[in-house]
């Protein structure tokens, strides 16, 4: 690479110090840690409170956790001067906000790389924790408070929003608390074609009144905006919208649609197997063998799995789960279906085939 261009090494801008106000002045390097000291760039030696002068006082040192390299975790020790004003006697040492916040034991750099490692790397609390050699109540309270201030306390995070959807979901695997959340996540950027989903707020409790209060407390143009509320089959939540919002559209998600669909499959296989057999399914009975392959999209199955359904289906015994089976994969096929005005007729299709003219034995 002749006509390659290299600069100087600068450990500061290799750590990306220089973005929290940083500079490295000196390195220790331990066994199973690296060590940087550094110092503030700006003096910060005018008084906050008369504006006059301050003289140099003495030095403290704040140790930080700084985002780690090649893994192994990486120390900060930022020496800030402190200073006595000439005029007043106000003592106070230098502004080291832009590299930490006021008592947090993890730099600006190590919450960001905390973050990233839990929401796109997956990383546990354990694991990240280790990687910036603090305690897990450190690194879990550190993100919990980033978390919240880079989601929940952004202004603009309800710009543009006008689908949502609300489930429940299980945070809490103990016995004793409430162990149920509601999520509420935008849709608008899957539904544009823009994006993934967004998460946009987590309610304690899965109730009605606790989405109610929700949508109450949020500001009414964020409400005017909101055209379709997906969710799944609770009532609570249904009522809720239409007691908060009357001018938006409650739906069904397409997970549980098809969810509800495969349901009433396994119902209707399971009472074809005991009107058969009078036992429930067993390693023997064929309607048993294919439960899994029954929900197997027509278009995924293999050539060993076609033939297996059109061997059960070619008993009259079967006709009912094979009914159920066509309604289930007509569901499906609507869902998958690349073009979104062609899914919408398909799916039209299904609903007025199911609501009229359904055998007695599949009620």
């Amino acid at each position: 690479m002749r006509d390659a261009t290299f600069a100087c090494p600068d450990l500061t801008t290799f750590t990306r110090l220089d973005e929290l106000g940083l500079v490295v002045v000196g390195q220790q390097l331990e066994p199973d840690r690296a060590v940087l000291a550094c110092r503030v760039v700006e003096a910060d030696r005018w008084c906050r409170r008369c504006g006059c002068e301050g003289a140099p006082r003495d030095t403290v040192t704040r140790r930080l956790a700084h985002e780690p390299f090649g893994w192994r975790p990486t120390t900060l020790e930022v020496r800030l001067r402190r200073y006595r004003c000439t005029g007043c006697a106000h003592v106070w040492r230098q502004d080291a906000s832009a590299a930490a916040e006021p008592r947090s034991k993890l730099s600006r750099g190590a919450l960001a790389w905390a973050l990233h490692a839990l929401v796109v790397g997956h990383l546990s609390v354990a694991r990240v924790a280790e990687a910036l050699a603090v305690s897990w109540h450190t690194a879990n309270d550190a993100v919990l408070a980033e978390g919240h201030r880079v989601l929940i306390d952004d202004p603009h995070r309800f710009d543009g929003v006008t689908v949502i959807g609300v489930d429940e979901h299980v945070w809490r695997h103990t016995r004793h608390g409430d162990k149920y959340v509601t999520v509420v996540i935008d849709l608008t950027p899957i539904r544009d074609g823009t994006g993934p989903a967004r998460l946009l707020d987590m309610v304690p409790g899965r109730s009605k009144q606790a989405f109610k209060t929700w949508l109450a407390a949020r500001p009414q143009s964020f409400r005017d905006g909101l055209g379709v509320v997906a969710m799944d089959g609770f009532a609570g939540f249904k009522t809720a919208t239409t007691e908060e919002l009357p001018d938006a559209t409650a739906v069904m998600d397409p997970f549980h649609v098809a969810r509800l669909a495969g349901d009433a499959l396994d119902r209707c296989r399971r009472r074809v197997q005991q009107d058969l057999h009078g036992h429930r399914g067993m390693k023997g009975d064929p309607l048993y063998q294919v439960r899994r392959t029954l929900h197997t999209g027509a278009d995924l199955l293999t050539g060993r799995q076609r033939a297996r359904i059109a061997a059960l289906f070619a008993d009259e015994d079967h006709v009912a789960v094979e009914i159920s089976w066509g309604v289930y994969q007509a569901v499906i096929a609507a869902y998958r279906h690349p073009d979104r005005a062609t899914g919408h007729t398909m799916m039209t299709k299904v609903i007025a085939s199911v609501s009229r003219g359904v055998p007695t034995g599949l009620t």
